[in-house]
């Protein structure tokens, strides 16, 4: 990226892992200049031309019967909290207005009522309550305190990140993900993953979940499902689960319009044609291999998967400092919670730009 001035920068933060196939990428462009000049709008009360194809390529290609199409990230998790909702009522005979979804501690997923309301961050939920009912918060990469949880017949669902971003790329323990699809089946609770920062081949597989080979029953995309175009987000779930919901009862009035389905659609296939995930997996081993070979009592910890990392600074460090710094030195780059750093970059990115990258990283620091 390029500011007013000139000045040239590495974009370390991807919009939030909203621009994995790069800023402005042409193939996607192009489809939305294509379609722009044709149709934007037709709202799902009309039949298009477009929406078919788009639903048709991405439940083939994550291996779904049903995709809900909305428009922002934190409108799929709401439609997730509302199809486990319904299902629960519907499918597992809770009684009515009883129904539980459990999530972890530091989860992010959105700032409307309903994800604040799950919130342990007071900077998100602070002088906004009351809450949503029938949320239970347990500690994440904890399986013995969501199998305690799930033991109550009134859990409909576990909603959970792969990896927690915001909380500062929180990746658990090996086997967590299998241990919570294990957990989900055996007391008829739902597995929603959030993968609307994890997913789209930003940690080396298509999703964060595929590292574990577990699938969920209702999954959340968003951010780069349009490359970063405009706000494009879906739930996708098998007909068990998504036909609970009925003509009338959930919608949007752009979720599927022809322009943010042509995009997606240009943009899950710049992905796959790409081969992103295997760029994202082999280029977040160099990262993280450079990342290591700073001086241990600055940056006592690495952690991540393909190009989701982070560090965490000595505290001798300010985080943001660092990164104002970064920025003066050319990378883009964002803090959370005081002493880490997160490290996103488009995955376009080339081997000859992660090593450059990684020089003005150690060199920040060092000089710090």
């Amino acid at each position: 990226m390029w500011d007013v001035e000139g000045r040239r920068y590495y974009d370390f933060l991807s919009a939030y892992s909203a621009v994995n196939q790069g800023h402005c990428h042409p193939r996607i462009v192009a489809a939305l200049s294509e379609q722009a000049s044709q149709l934007t709008l037709t709202s799902r009360a009309f039949h298009n031309n477009v929406l078919g194809q788009y639903e048709q390529y991405a439940t083939e290609l994550f291996g779904y019967d049903k995709l809900l199409p909305m428009n922002t990230g934190v409108e799929g998790g709401e439609t997730a909290n509302k199809l486990a909702r319904k299902w629960g009522y519907l499918r597992k005979k809770i009684p009515k207005n009883k129904a539980k979804i459990v999530f972890c501690e530091n989860n992010f997923w959105g700032r409307t009522l309903s994800a604040v309301s799950s919130s342990t961050d007071p900077s998100a939920y602070e002088h906004f309550g009351p809450f949503m009912p029938g949320y239970e918060i347990i500690p994440y990469n904890d399986l013995e305190a969501l199998e305690e949880l799930c033991r109550d017949p009134h859990v409909a669902a576990f909603m959970v990140e792969p990896i927690q971003g915001e909380a500062g790329v929180m990746v658990p323990d090996e086997g967590y993900l299998r241990g919570v699809r294990d957990i989900c089946t055996r007391h008829n609770v739902l597995f929603i993953a959030d993968e609307v920062q994890t997913g789209l081949a930003r940690t080396g597989r298509r999703l964060a979940c595929d590292h574990e080979d577990v699938r969920p029953d209702i999954l959340i995309l968003g951010k780069a499902l349009s490359g970063g175009v405009l706000p494009v987000s879906a739930c996708l779930a098998d007909d068990d689960v998504m036909l609970c919901l009925k003509p009338g009862e959930h919608g949007s009035t752009f979720g599927g319009n022809p322009l943010a389905c042509r995009v997606a659609l240009a943009a899950l296939r710049v992905m796959e044609e790409e081969r992103l995930a295997e760029r994202a997996e082999r280029l977040g081993q160099l990262l993280r291999e450079q990342l290591r070979q700073l001086p241990e009592h600055l940056v006592p910890v690495v952690r991540g998967k393909g190009l989701l990392n982070a560090i965490v600074i000595n505290d001798k460090l300010d985080a943001w400092d660092v990164c104002v710094q970064l920025a003066q030195n050319g990378l883009l780059a964002k803090p959370t919670h005081g002493d880490i750093v997160r490290f996103a970059p488009p995955l376009v990115i080339t081997d000859d730009q992660i090593l450059e990258c990684a020089d003005i990283i150690r060199k920040t620091i060092t000089s710090m």
